[in-house]
């Protein structure tokens, strides 16, 4: 049992080479620079969602304002339609007469016409 206790994956313990200091020193580096990288990578990713998000917020909130403001809007101008169709409406009633009076000058015209061409 002790024999299979030292085999690590079919070898011996004492079958694996050396290793050499410098590669793990190496191995190191390399892996401190890539964790640096990567912190870095993420800061910027972490910075340029956050003003993305902000951009995001601003365009909804402006989208919101318009809406709202399309809104009122609008209801102005229907206020606005419905006064003007009842300033129409009284302005046609109150040209009832011009049309009664327009209609009495062209009799009297024709009545005119008539009494020239007696007097002729």
């Amino acid at each position: 049992m002790a024999a299979a206790s030292d085999a690590v994956g079919g070898r011996k313990a004492t079958d694996m080479p050396p290793i050499d200091p410098r590669v793990v020193v190496h191995l190191e580096r390399q892996a401190k620079q890539v964790s640096e990288s990567l912190e870095i990578m993420m800061g910027n990713l972490r910075g340029t969602l956050h003003s993305m998000s902000a951009i995001t917020v601003g365009c909804m909130q402006t989208h919101r304002d318009m809406v709202e403001s399309l809104g009122d809007t609008t209801d102005l101008c229907v206020k606005a339609m419905y006064t003007l169709i009842a300033r129409c409406e009284e302005l046609n009633n109150s040209m009832k007469p011009v049309h009664e009076i327009a209609q009495q000058i062209k009799d009297i015209k024709k009545q005119l016409e008539a009494f020239e061409a007696l007097c002729k």
